[in-house]
């Protein structure tokens, strides 16, 4: 694993040894191999978006822990992928019912339900985290990949002010209206634009045109983005204009060691994934370092 605390870079000209150390989200993006980025932590071995998750992707090394948050009833930022509780808690059967939504609940509320039962094997005694508490976690040994899937952009910006986390964390989103938002408001941060959106201008797109090309590069630049996170449908050709406007590119989500191969072959700059060893045994078996 990458000692990042330790790395400088020359930002403003002048001489490495005059310069500030690299924030570890910085540092990051300037290291030369493929980046190890664990889906909602280590999620094949553990339930997804918990602590426990977020702890086996710590020791596995994953350079970038991602995780998801939306924001509860009294505004409190929840790590958790869907905007239901119904599929990764006990809700349906503690509180008897569906589509129990996570916004329509104080988190304390949320909190008193079980994460983890649902994994197989079950891992009882799991609780939906605050993002709060979850960055506290992974920022020992990892970077943080904030997945916004709900909220404002000010409380995310507050909550990574008030921890002093400026660049020491990612924040990516689907909505890339928030990243503009988030941009204006903090344009320092390091964002990165997830895609292909599903529809463009109240045009469902089609899915040769969800591929990445030099078109959505230029549109993810213009957001004030430095990442484009994509599904599948790059090629090299895209990677090669992506990097062309400065943009690094990462994929999701890949479980399948020849897959991430080929997308290594490609020049892609990092690979989520729910099995974060799968890929650093790819590395490895590349000769990467």
């Amino acid at each position: 694993m990458v000692m990042l605390a330790t790395s400088t870079v020359c930002l403003t000209g002048q001489p490495a040894s005059t310069t500030l150390k690299a924030r570890p989200a910085e540092a990051l993006l300037q290291l030369k191999r493929p980046l190890v980025i664990g889906h909602r932590g280590f999620s094949s071995i553990a339930p997804e978006n918990t602590i426990a998750s977020f702890q086996k992707a710590v020791i596995a090394g994953a350079d970038l822990t991602e995780l998801d948050y939306h924001l509860t009833k009294d505004g409190r930022l929840i790590v958790i992928h869907d905007s239901t509780v119904d599929r990764t808690t006990d809700a349906r059967l503690r509180w008897n019912g569906n589509n129990f939504k996570v916004a329509d609940y104080d988190f304390e509320k949320l909190a008193e339900l079980e994460a983890g039962t649902w994994f197989k094997p079950p891992q009882p005694g799991l609780h939906l985290p605050e993002l709060g508490e979850a960055l506290d976690v992974i920022q020992k040994g990892s970077v943080t990949l904030i997945e916004r899937k709900a909220g404002d952009a000010a409380s995310c910006i507050k909550l990574i002010r008030d921890k002093s986390l400026l660049n020491h964390v990612v924040v990516q989103a689907f909505d890339w209206n928030y990243l503009r938002e988030y941009h204006q408001q903090e344009p320092t941060q390091i964002l990165a634009a997830l895609g292909p959106p599903g529809s463009k201008n109240g045009h469902r797109l089609a899915k040769e045109e969800k591929q990445l090309n030099a078109a959505w590069c230029d549109e993810i630049r213009d957001l004030g983005a430095r990442i484009v996170v994509w599904n599948n449908q790059v090629d090299q050709s895209a990677v090669r204009a992506a990097h062309r406007r400065d943009l690094k590119v990462f994929v999701y989500t890949i479980d399948d060691p020849e897959a991430a191969n080929d997308l290594l072959g490609m020049g892609v700059d990092g690979i989520i994934s729910n099995k974060p060893t799968m890929l650093w045994k790819v590395l490895a078996s590349r000769g990467s370092d």
